[in-house]
């Protein structure tokens, strides 16, 4: 969803001449108020808020996709903040955890310790559980000042150059959107999207269990 005069007379004419104007502006600016006014979008208010905040956070909304509606298997890689290479086809068979952030972007350091936590609680990626970040502003070294700060043990690639990662995740990631948190299937479809701040451990963890009860 989603305007000279010489003499007495004349003046006056000129005055007469503008009000008109005046008035189609004041009903065009009106009419934009209310067209803004009927969007819901949480994206397109912040677009439009210009706050400077630098980033545009979802609204906490979980949606959930029965088998039946995931699209195909998403396919994707690139190289990590660490400098190792990270690959989809790496975790076939697993629930994949996928996590779009940056370290500028408040919502993400709030929400760096629970998506830990959870890494944590599936004994770190070795029970059918993979996790990995997707950072879609920064550089190695403030990428991996973030991690050391917020103690996040998962890998992170680096898309800030290419986006090679966001344009496989183009349909299911909103532009700008971040943090979002896509939760794959063991056949690597989105089975599940957290669109804006993770509030709760709990949620990723229904989530994930899930997924790992589908054959």
């Amino acid at each position: 969803m989603r305007v000279r005069a010489r003499g007495l007379d004349t003046r006056r004419a000129a005055r007469g001449a503008i009000r008109p104007t005046v008035g189609i502006v004041a009903i065009a600016a009106a009419t934009a108020l209310l067209l803004t006014g009927c969007t819901s979008d949480p994206l397109a208010d912040q677009f439009r808020e210009g706050s400077g905040k630098n980033y545009i956070a979802g609204d906490g909304s979980i949606s959930e996709f029965d088998e039946g509606s995931r699209g195909e298997p998403v396919a994707f890689s690139g190289e990590t903040a660490d400098g190792d290479e990270f690959d989809s086809a790496d975790t076939e068979g697993q629930v994949t955890v996928v996590n779009f952030w940056y370290a500028g972007c408040a919502p993400c350091r709030v929400e760096a310790p629970i998506l830990e936590e959870v890494y944590d609680h599936y004994g770190s990626g070795e029970e059918d559980v993979a996790f990995v970040g997707v950072n879609v502003r920064d550089q190695a070294g403030n990428a991996n000042a973030f991690e050391k700060t917020y103690g996040v043990e998962y890998p992170s690639i680096l898309d800030v150059d290419d986006g090679d990662v966001q344009l496989a995740f183009a349909g299911d990631v909103p532009p700008a959107a971040v943090p979002t948190t896509l939760v794959l299937d063991k056949q690597g479809r989105v089975a599940a999207r957290v669109l804006g701040q993770l509030e709760d451990a709990s949620i990723l963890r229904g989530l994930v269990d899930s997924l790992l009860e589908e054959n």
